[in-house]
């Protein structure tokens, strides 16, 4: 896949992502960007892909009426987006697979998927030379990160 880098409205690209995905009823996704980050040099395509993904997972392991958090802040020579739900969390003891191919989490239950998601994810972002991690706490919530360093 090849990668083509664009300056990129963080905020319009954030209402457009929040528009595509269906969430539950009487959830709210709220963006939040800090500072006076406005713009990132990316790729459009690939980024609305992770972010897509990722808000999609968020609202699909939370329950209705919960919230999601998309939020980007200037670290450095990058720019870190989370995305943070108040859903039922990963397993302590799932984690490390969180990543592989048709992983799913132990308390996944009957909610739909087929664990190519995060894979999915994780390649995107390597395409972009970032890096993602989360924190998860059972039955808390999820905070997926995405650090994407700024392309000329």
């Amino acid at each position: 896949m090849d990668v083509k880098i664009e300056t990129l409205d963080l905020r319009s690209l954030f209402e457009d992502v929040k528009e595509e995905v269906q969430l539950k009823e009487g959830q709210v996704a709220e963006i939040n960007i800090v500072g006076e980050l406005r713009t990132l040099n990316s790729d459009p395509r690939i980024l609305r892909n992770i972010l897509i993904n990722l808000l999609s997972n968020a609202s699909k392991y939370s329950e209705k009426d919960k919230k999601i958090t998309i939020s980007a802040e200037s670290k450095g020579n990058a720019v870190e987006i989370s995305i943070a739900d108040e859903g039922i969390g990963i397993p302590e003891s799932d984690t490390r697979h969180v990543f592989d191919r048709f992983f799913r989490a132990s308390n996944s239950g009957n909610i739909q998927g087929t664990g190519l998601g995060l894979n999915i994810v994780k390649r995107y972002v390597d395409l972009l030379k970032g890096s993602i991690w989360f924190k998860s706490e059972n039955k808390k919530g999820t905070i997926f990160f995405v650090s994407i360093p700024e392309r000329r």
